[in-house]
């Protein structure tokens, strides 16, 4: 993690990879399977049974539903709520404004996943209308960022944007950006088969909402997700035969993470 400036007088604790693993493991990850935080995803009809394993997995409980007379009353029931657009299909347009509204009335953090902007004009348009609403995290890919910015996608970009949004930017890909605008964390874990899944991506900003769900501080939330599915990303790549096999063995790899395994695995600046 690297710090871009604390305020004056404010000592900044998250600049130790160190410290920051602790973190995960402490703040996050015990958390999670403690207090079994209740995400509600809308989220594209292709990742839905994945995210919800994943979720599980991690510690989390996930909910799905899309109709529009129950998705704020789920919602207001959740600890997070995730938007995902990646089947933008009329059901999912209604229900996406009711479920944001919703979370907003009640509180509840919510993340924004503008899954694959760059291929449509009208999709693009949702999303820079979402984005007037103010979520809590945006994760997105370089050219998703590129394309609902219209700015490079790298980290002076991704610092710039969250400062004027007021919103997380985690931009990930081979090495995840994520940044409050005045703090940044770089994260290096992975295994190339997670690209060769499915809606991992999709999964991923799940556990993110989960961890954003039981933290007080959005950039480390939003970090510790990502680290989590990465670190468990590369223990199920190290033993799976290829893509056929990976996605069990990342629900047990997750599952099992633990203290000593984040502090061992985690490469983070």
């Amino acid at each position: 993690m690297r710090n871009d400036g604390p305020p004056p007088g404010q000592a900044d604790r998250t600049t130790r990879s160190d410290d920051f693993s602790a973190r995960i493991a402490h703040d996050f990850l015990v958390r999670l399977r403690e207090r079994q935080p209740r995400v509600h995803a809308i989220t594209n009809a292709v990742a839905k049974n994945f995210t919800a394993n994943m979720l599980l997995a991690a510690g989390a409980v996930p909910s799905m539903t899309i109709v529009a007379d129950e998705v704020a009353d789920f919602t207001r029931h959740a600890d997070a709520l995730l938007v995902n657009l990646g089947t933008l299909d009329t059901e999912r347009r209604a229900a996406i404004p009711l479920a944001i509204a919703a979370a907003q009335d009640a509180a509840v953090p919510w993340l924004l996943d503008p899954v694959f902007v760059e291929r449509s004009p009208r999709r693009l348009a949702v999303a820079q209308q979402l984005l007037s609403r103010k979520p809590n995290v945006l994760r997105t890919n370089a050219t998703e960022f590129a394309a609902l910015t219209r700015r490079p996608a790298d980290r002076k970009s991704a610092m710039a944007f969250a400062r004027e949004s007021g919103c997380v930017v985690a931009l990930t890909g081979a090495t995840d950006i994520v940044t409050d605008g005045r703090r940044t964390i770089a994260i290096a874990n992975g295994h190339g088969l997670m690209a060769r899944i499915t809606a991992m991506g999709c999964a991923a900003t799940a556990v993110v909402a989960a961890c954003v769900a039981v933290g007080d501080d959005a950039l480390l939330a939003t970090a510790s997700g990502l680290a989590l599915v990465g670190i468990a990303g590369e223990m199920a790549g190290e033993k799976a035969g290829g893509p056929g096999t990976f996605p069990p063995l990342l629900l047990d790899a997750l599952h099992a993470l633990d203290e000593p395994t984040i502090a061992a695995r985690l490469r983070c600046e």
